[in-house]
């Protein structure tokens, strides 16, 4: 059994972070109970030592800045209140750990990013680094949408910039690296990314346009674009926007989740080139998945469907790749789910 947290929009009936319990044996979900009261808890992450889960508040009004994020003590699966920290913009939509005591939370609206150290006991120290994305394009307009560390270096994918731009830590803040940015198409929305072949490979999935984007990281560690991929069928003529992306723990598939089509698309992975192969996909059996997980097995999918109110299990075949329903269970504008283990 593992405790899984649900990461809610509560425009509606929800009123936070709710914990779930899930059979890793059957694949089932029960045990619902909400966890802690917040407000748009849209992004939740778990420290490597399981001792603290952080949560944004993804609003515009924590502050007269904008949005909030607050760190919890994990008591026994219990989440306690530590405290909470304006996040100097507006709309933050996602929250990493370096695991070396930094946190950073990225402002969609505010176009941001920023980079909190921790206290001993995983609180969130004042005064963040704020990296600020506006600066950098007078002809678009930044939304900082996910920034994950990758051992000393930062890397930020900015959906209005069409961009992931890079960091590294120098005496105690994150400054530019020689190869700043990685740029991608005008109007592609890169929204999450994901390293492979221990950070050889970046995979970043982009909302608008609909695609994968791999890079391949060379000699002089810079980033190259090797290949781009659809992510829907060829005969889906409606709207659609991608979401999420993760590695099986083998690293060898990659799912993505597109909303409107709502399907998780499913590829292998090459071992040699990194490169992806379609295999199909798989309807979510709901709206709107913005969010989706593998157990900590791998053996299963679980997909958070934000507008039809349903997190689905899947059963992941191992050898193929391809997914199977199990199970599903209600729980309102479910968008982001964080196992604990």
């Amino acid at each position: 059994m593992y405790t899984l947290f649900v990461g809610t929009y509560t425009y509606g009936d929800s009123e936070g972070i709710y914990s779930l319990q899930f059979n890793a044996e059957t694949g089932s979900l029960d045990s619902l109970t909400l966890a802690a009261k917040l407000s748009n808890p849209s992004f939740l992450t778990i420290s490597k030592d399981k001792q603290n889960l952080y949560a944004v508040q993804e609003t515009s009004d924590f502050d007269s800045l904008g949005g909030g994020v607050t760190a919890f003590k994990l008591n026994e699966g219990i989440l306690e209140l530590q405290n909470s920290m304006a996040t100097q913009g507006a709309g933050p939509c996602h929250v990493s750990l370096s695991g070396d005591g930094h946190l950073a939370v990225s402002n969609h609206g505010g176009g941001n990013v920023a980079l909190f150290s921790l206290k001993n006991d995983g609180s969130i120290m004042g005064t963040p680094q704020i990296i600020d994305h506006k600066i950098l394009d007078t002809t678009k307009t930044a939304h900082a949408h996910m920034a994950q560390f990758n051992k000393n270096e930062l890397f930020v994918v900015d959906f209005g910039l069409d961009a992931i731009k890079r960091y590294e830590l120098k005496e105690g803040e994150y400054v530019p690296l020689e190869q700043t940015s990685l740029p991608l198409s005008d109007n592609a929305g890169p929204r999450h990314f994901t390293f492979g072949q221990n950070g050889k490979m970046l995979y970043v999935i982009n909302e608008q346009e609909n695609t994968i984007v791999v890079f391949q990281k060379d000699s002089k560690g810079n980033f190259n674009t090797i290949q781009t991929i659809n992510t829907l069928d060829s005969d889906f003529k409606d709207k659609s926007y991608c979401a999420d992306i993760h590695l099986s723990p083998d690293g060898k598939f990659l799912y993505g989740s597109n909303r409107g089509e709502d399907t998780i698309v499913i590829f292998t992975v090459d071992s040699i080139s990194g490169k992806l192969t379609l295999v199909g996909r798989e309807p979510v059996r709901g709206d709107w998945p913005r969010n989706f997980t593998l157990d900590p097995t791998g053996k299963f999918l679980l997909v958070a469907n934000e507008k039809t109110n349903n997190i689905v299990v899947f059963k992941r075949n191992e050898e193929t790749g391809t997914l199977a329903y199990v199970d599903e269970i209600e729980l309102p504008a479910p968008v982001c789910l964080k196992f604990r283990y």
